[in-house]
């Protein structure tokens, strides 16, 4: 057995914690996998994974073997990255995350754009709105909105633009229930909440945060602008949901001398990543469309 036999399919299940999972990743046969792993723990001489009908996990010396192994595979990565760099035409695989509805509205169509410039490029995309870690994930670039707290020092960051939040309402609420002029008056209102009970502004220069409550609460953006545009009540949202309802008419900016500042949108990449040319292009290209 070859010494790299299997250190693929090592990684592959250690990550997605299921032997068909690993196989769906590297496009082969569970048998395929399943061999190598054998075969691995006999080289070995030691077990890796904890097998049950439900989830694979890794034993002791497994968690141990895979730490080492995906420095193996990273750095052979760096290296054909470093290769990659000297050439001025993205090639490869690259791995990215960014927020839902950004992702598919905003960003999506960007990618699109860049993979069809640069054919050799392959793109992997998952829009999530969790944070996921990027270096243990394997990422080569996310899409991150808002304050960045807690960036680890192994994490670059870059701003590609910025991004508004505003208060919007219907027409035909304000005409049921009038509008809110001042931050106490929100109380009075139906003010649907997202993933927090409490909305951001800024009142004479200082940052204010105001609880709020009403009869829908949702971990969607999509489903609260619906709910508002149906005049049920009233929203906070970042400007690419509202902005072409805000052009129409079809909601209305309230509170605006309220407004907090702008927030940013970052492109976030391991350190290691900053010399590949396919990292360092795309983020040129996002932040020139962004911005």
């Amino acid at each position: 057995m070859n010494a790299w036999d299997g250190i693929s399919e090592c990684i592959a299940v250690a990550e997605c914690q299921s032997f068909t999972g690993a196989a769906t990743q590297l496009g082969v046969s569970i048998a395929h996998v399943s061999r190598q792993i054998t075969a691995l723990e006999t080289r070995l001489g030691s077990k890796l994974f904890y097998r049950t009908t439900r989830k694979v996990t890794l034993t002791e010396a497994g968690l141990i073997y895979y730490q080492h192994c995906r420095q193996l595979r990273d750095g052979l990565e760096d290296a054909e990255r470093a290769i990659s760099s000297l050439q001025d035409t993205p090639r490869g695989k690259l791995k990215l995350t960014a927020p839902t509805t950004y992702g598919e509205s905003v960003i999506a169509p960007l990618i699109n754009d860049f993979v069809a410039r640069y054919p050799d490029l392959e793109v992997q995309c998952r829009f999530t709105n969790q944070k996921l870690d990027l270096i243990l994930e394997g990422y080569d670039l996310a899409i991150r909105l808002g304050r960045l707290e807690g960036t680890p020092s192994a994490i670059m960051s870059q701003r590609l633009s910025s991004r508004r939040l505003y208060v919007c309402v219907a027409p035909t609420y304000l005409q049921k229930r009038g509008e809110p002029h001042s931050l106490s008056e929100l109380a009075r209102h139906n003010c649907l909440p997202g993933t927090l009970d409490y909305w951001r502004f800024e009142e004479e220069g200082r940052e204010r945060n105001i609880r709020i409550h009403g009869s829908i609460t949702a971990n969607s953006g999509q489903a609260l602008l619906d709910a508002a545009r149906k005049g049920i009540g009233i929203v906070q949202l970042p400007d690419f949901y509202v902005d072409p309802y805000i052009a129409s008419g079809e909601l209305v900016p309230i509170l605006t001398r309220y407004q907090p500042s702008d927030e940013g949108i970052w492109a976030l990449y391991p350190a290691n990543r900053h010399l590949s040319s396919k990292v360092r292009m795309l983020v040129e290209h996002l932040g020139r469309y962004l911005g």
